[in-house]
């Protein structure tokens, strides 16, 4: 429990101020067309704060306890580990035919992120994953906010610098500094960390970015609380906001998984969504709040 205490008093549940301004959204640059990052158009948004760092382990532990939430993993019983993670004879079922280094791992969720006899152990201060769109929104209710809007989390990950691919700049790796937990070595067989993480790293584990927020890029996709729809009106707009009664939610900021040679999806404008039900061993969160709280 000494653990579980450390990482509380390091306050690691800080928010950051994000001004009202108008912001260049999207690119129209080539990237993955099927995913809708174009075209590159103003936006304008209030004044709001967000988290300063994902949702860590420790965050969502103190939610669980206060609530008795049940997650959608835990209900169903699995969820998607990445295969070199798995433990010998944990018992998995079949993975999805275009990624078969996911495999469905029976009890595998966020307080077991490598399915049974894993633990949180070390891992207070990383990201919290195998949450689902629903566990994430039930979270930031619980803590008087919402998930982010698609706009809001770009404009707040971009730090107040318009045109870049990153928040630092233009190249992935700075005079050879590592400024993400992206994917180092051959996907999916061989990761070097030569970045320092082998899987996910504690939430503040790279320079912020000039909002002063942590780890955009990388480390766990991040939830937002629009429904994903890749055709986009590219006139100006201000405050968007897109819900709907089904379909998918994007995420945004990429994960440890990826890699230019298959999912260079950790560039700011870069997109993808998921399922309100599903949560993978490589996607978390962070909360938006309105200015006035």
């Amino acid at each position: 429990m000494h653990d579980v205490e450390a990482h509380a008093r390091r306050g690691l549940a800080d928010r950051v101020a994000i001004p009202a301004g108008t912001f260049w959204m999207g690119t129209n640059e080539p990237g993955f067309p099927d995913d809708g990052e174009g075209p590159r158009r103003r936006v304008r948004l209030d004044r709001f704060w967000i988290d300063r760092h994902a949702v860590t382990n420790l965050r969502f532990h103190t939610f669980v306890q206060e609530t008795g939430f049940v997650t959608d993993a835990e209900r169903f019983g699995w969820s998607f580990v990445f295969a070199s993670f798995l433990p010998p004879g944990v018992p998995v079922g079949p993975s999805p035919a275009a990624t078969p280094w996911w495999r469905k791992t029976m009890g595998a969720d966020w307080r077991h992120p490598f399915g049974p006899g894993s633990s949180l152990e070390g891992r207070w201060d990383h990201p919290v994953v195998h949450v689902s769109w629903n566990d994430a929104r039930a979270f930031a209710q619980w803590a008087s906010g919402a998930l982010p809007t698609e706009a809001q989390w770009e404009y707040a990950a971009r730090g107040g610098v318009d045109g870049r691919v990153f928040p630092w700049g233009d190249a992935l790796e700075q005079d050879g500094v590592h400024r993400a937990n992206v994917w180092q070595g051959v996907f999916p067989t061989m990761n070097s960390g030569e970045d320092g993480f082998v899987g996910t790293a504690p939430v503040d584990a790279y320079e912020p970015n000039g909002f002063g927020l942590c780890n955009v890029v990388g480390n766990v996709w991040e939830w937002c609380f629009d429904a994903f729809e890749t055709v986009h009106d590219g006139r100006p707009a201000s405050n968007p906001r897109i819900d709907a009664p089904h379909g998918t939610r994007v995420m945004k900021g990429g994960s440890y998984l990826c890699h230019d040679s298959y999912c260079n999806r950790y560039r700011l404008a870069a997109r993808t969504h998921g399922e309100v039900e599903d949560g993978t061993g490589h996607v978390g969160f962070r909360v938006a709040y309105p200015a006035t709280s």
